[in-house]
């Protein structure tokens, strides 16, 4: 489900003006191979406040560019109290908690220009978004999405979308599994990151298997189909992202291992945005 109106990041604030300023860290998670059940997930109402999450550092410099169906991969327009270019953050002009104006200003402590509330002060944080989607193996084929939504009605996807609050990364690649494809599947383990620092969004994508051999188009799909890897059709992919994880995983399967790959995306200078294979690839990492 691609339906969540895509902002250049999420707002959320912890701080007044003046606030003490928070140490600076860098973490770095291990993720389990061990595979997730579908049957132990609990269904949870969506909540209409999905894009507020907590304040976030950034692991490195944003140098990446990425396409406008990228950043806003359900062709909604964003709010009118917002306004956003590519590579930087969006213009926020009235608070979302008591609708009071707000400058933008450097809080003590703090190096970014931040929308500070003249009311009550409170400080809104914009955070990048989370993509997470299935590469589904079967039988030597992998299992795409035909999109029956804007942005690039009509291409081919790996079924994906926003994480929702409440529910781990590999939870969330099970439901949009399900919602584009009518498929259940089991997560075995994670394949790639791959991030878009420019239009604030990070992939993660899961390697995983069918419980059982149906699946059907859901509402936001207009087929759903296996591929052998000659046939993946690479001139018709709906995201750069997707381009990248599906070539990545061509290379590893000719290869005979399946590794864990890290990299950020960046877009060509002058390219058009509808160019899905006008980008380069950093590639930090694979094991």
């Amino acid at each position: 489900m691609l339906k969540a109106i895509q902002n250049l990041g999420s707002v959320a604030y912890h701080y007044r003006l003046k606030s003490p300023h928070a140490a600076k860290t860098n973490a770095f998670v291990s993720i389990s191979a061990k595979p997730l059940s579908c049957s132990s997930l609990i269904t949870r109402p969506t909540n209409p406040f999905m894009f507020l999450t907590r304040k976030t550092r950034s692991l490195g410099p944003v140098r990446a560019h990425s396409t406008p169906f990228e950043s806003k991969i359900d062709g909604t327009s964003s709010s009118s109290a917002a306004v956003q270019s590519p590579g930087s953050a969006r213009k926020i002009n009235f608070c979302q908690w008591c609708g009071g104006q707000t400058k933008h200003d450097i809080p003590d402590g703090e190096e970014k220009m931040r929308a500070i509330c003249t009311v009550c002060e409170k400080i809104s944080y914009q955070n990048p978004k989370m993509v997470v989607g299935c590469l589904i193996e079967h039988d030597n084929k992998v299992l795409l999405c035909k999109r029956n939504i804007q942005p690039s009605h009509g291409l081919w996807t790996l079924p994906a979308g926003y994480v929702e609050i409440g529910e781990s990364a590999a939870e969330g690649a099970i439901r949009e599994t399900w919602e584009e494809a009518r498929a259940e599947v089991e997560v075995v383990s994670p394949f790639a990151q791959l991030d878009i620092p420019r239009i604030g969004q990070t992939y993660i994508i899961f390697l995983a298997k069918l419980k059982k051999p149906h699946f059907s188009p859901g509402p936001e799909s207009l087929e759903c189909r296996l591929f052998s890897l000659d046939d993946i059709p690479l001139d018709s992919l709906a995201f750069s992202s997707m381009l990248v994880t599906l070539k990545l995983y061509i290379e590893d399967v000719k290869a005979g291992s399946r590794k864990f790959h890290y990299g950020t995306i960046n877009k060509r200078p002058g390219s058009s945005p509808s160019d899905t294979h006008a980008y380069t690839l950093d590639h930090h990492l694979q094991s």
